[in-house]
């Protein structure tokens, strides 16, 4: 009988990757230097992009906001610049490929990766952990980037191991199969540190008297699928550190249905006119990648988020068992809506029209806007097959507008995102000349 041979993953991990990507810019040791990436233009509110090893000892937390680091620790903070970060990524990446071919790597966030080695163990005549350390150690090497690895049967014993043993393990290594998982892990607490496992999801199953990853595993299923619904499955799976898919799997999945979003947290609270200034320049924003990627729309969403008044603050407050911070973004203090067109198109002015129509409908002129998110939903190929045309709209006036935004594409992919504007992008209450000057909301450094 054939024995199927276990599959063998690695996890990588940066370190504090952005913070560490400023230390060795400077000549900095990454692991001893006190440094925060946050962008000091902004308030003391802002949140802290990435924060060193060395103040994480100290106690600062991940993603704290600058007010939170306590006065008395000195420390140096660099300014974000998101296209230096993505340049260093790519370094790393490079650096994967001397090892592994690209249909065994699954890049999972911009410091994280997932690497099938199982098949190249013979050709290295080495154990999985060995190469792993091999990948680190180069990593380290190569780019001065503190790397942490994790090394489990399948992708969830992966993280696990590098999300709870090698981040405490001196030798920034863990190890994970399904046995040692279940014999070191099931009594862990807290059941957060497990992947995919949130607050939320904690507080759940902490009603239902389950506080560990054993409990969960131990404990009747039928609840639990009341509980959680189909999510179920994968939790009761973890649980027992099962993980049946594969990055095969994931590199095969094609989505039934795609969606191009955009959102923003304004930086001061913003009233109805300036907050329709600035979805209608979301909505620009959109329209133009809709044509770049020569891709189509049916459907448009509009959800904008309040400033919260004193009296939502202090119920919110009171309410005790479920925090003000989630209450602040339930529905009364939040709109949103929906639209559909008479055809998938990829006009500006189509797109631009509903925004403001949905944006009249549903936003409460009274009320300081804070956020606003945009999604154009049902995105299709524009030359997929089945789609409906629109009987009603001028069919040249299309191709001339569809033509425009070509070139607009066109001269801002060579002289840049700023280098052809709207009139409206002028205005006090616009962001989208600073956006364009931003990756993911933090500055380009470009």
């Amino acid at each position: 009988m054939r024995t199927v041979r276990q599959r063998q993953y690695l996890c990588i991990d940066l370190k504090s990757f952005y913070a560490s990507v400023e230390c060795v810019a400077r000549g900095l040791d990454p692991m001893a230097t006190r440094l925060v990436v946050a962008d000091p233009t902004r308030t003391e509110k802002t949140i802290c992009l990435a924060v060193s090893p060395a103040l994480k000892e100290l106690g600062v937390r991940n993603r704290c906001r600058v007010f939170e680091i306590p006065k008395s620790i000195d420390y140096l903070t660099a300014t974000p610049r998101m296209a230096f970060y993505i340049q260093r990524s790519a370094d790393i990446y490079e650096v994967y490929l001397r090892y592994v071919a690209p249909e065994d790597i699954h890049v999972y966030s911009i410091d994280e990766a997932f690497l099938d080695v199982t098949n190249y163990l013979s050709l290295y005549g080495c154990t999985a952990r060995e190469l792993g350390e091999r990948i680190r150690e180069d990593v380290v090497a190569s780019t001065g980037i503190p790397a942490t690895c994790g090394l489990g049967t399948n992708l969830y014993l992966a993280k696990v191991a590098l999300d709870i043993t090698a981040k405490h393990s001196p030798g920034f290594f863990g190890e994970l199969d399904e046995e040692r998982y279940r014999a070191t892990l099931w009594a862990h607490q807290p059941i957060t540190d497990f992947w995919r496992v949130g607050a939320g999801t904690a507080k759940r199953l902490e009603q239902m008297g389950i506080h560990t990853m054993g409990q969960l595993a131990m404990s009747p299923t039928e609840p639990i699928y009341q509980a959680f619904g189909i999510d179920a499955e994968i939790l009761i799976d973890h649980a027992w550190g099962i993980e049946p898919v594969t990055i095969a799997d994931i590199k095969g999945y094609r989505p039934s249905s795609h969606s191009l979003s955009a959102g923003q947290v304004l930086g001061c609270d913003y009233d109805y006119e300036g907050g329709l200034l600035v979805a209608k320049e979301m909505a620009d924003q959109l329209a133009l990648e809709l044509v770049d990627s020569r891709q189509v729309a049916r459907a448009v969403s509009l959800a904008v988020g309040y400033r919260a008044t004193e009296e939502e603050r202090q119920a919110a407050q009171e309410s005790g068992a479920t925090g003000w911070r989630r209450l602040m973004r339930m529905r009364e203090t939040s709109a949103s809506g929906m639209r559909a067109f008479p055809a998938h198109t990829a006009s500006s002015e189509a797109i631009r029209r509903e925004v403001e129509a949905l944006f009249a409908e549903i936003v409460d002129r009274r009320r300081p806007i804070h956020r606003i998110t945009l999604s154009l939903g049902d995105v299709a190929p524009d030359d997929a097959a089945g789609l409906q045309m629109d009987l009603f709209a001028d069919p040249a006036q299309l191709e001339r507008e569809h033509r425009r935004l070509e070139a607009v594409n066109a001269v801002r992919r060579k002289f840049g995102k700023n280098a052809m504007l709207r009139a409206m992008d002028l205005l006090p209450d616009a962001t989208a000349r600073e956006r364009n000057q931003q990756i993911g909301g933090h500055r380009s450094g470009e």
